[in-house]
């Protein structure tokens, strides 16, 4: 078993606390439900923001699943100029025998443009 890095990003229209939990939510269920994972598999996650969001922190998304074991970080992302507004990243830890090149990276919304 090894631990292996899945990414994931999301975006959302304003900088609302429902919006960027219900967001955050979508997002770390679909990262799992694409991966086939179990809760227990995950061993931390670092959830960034972009400065123009600072309603909430994204990990009480995680706490409000039920996530209470799982180490969380919240940060802000570098401001680049010309990178994508209003959006929710994830870089999530998790112990599998899956080979890296086989996990599902998954990009919502507007951050579908950031992977093709």
């Amino acid at each position: 078993m090894f631990t292996r890095g899945l990414r994931g990003a999301t975006t959302v229209a304003s900088n609302s606390k429902a919006e960027i939990l219900t967001a955050t939510k979508e997002l770390l269920i679909e990262m799992v439900k694409a991966n086939d994972l179990k809760t227990e598999a995950i061993a931390s996650i670092i959830l960034t923001l972009t400065a123009d969001l600072n309603a909430v922190f994204p990990a009480e998304a995680a706490r409000e699943l039920g996530w209470n074991d799982t180490a969380l970080l919240c940060a802000r992302e570098i401001e680049v100029p010309g990178s994508l507004p209003k959006c929710i990243r994830v870089l999530m830890h998790i112990n599998s025998t899956q080979e890296q090149k086989d996990l599902r990276h998954v990009y919502l919304k507007e951050a579908v443009n950031l992977r093709r």
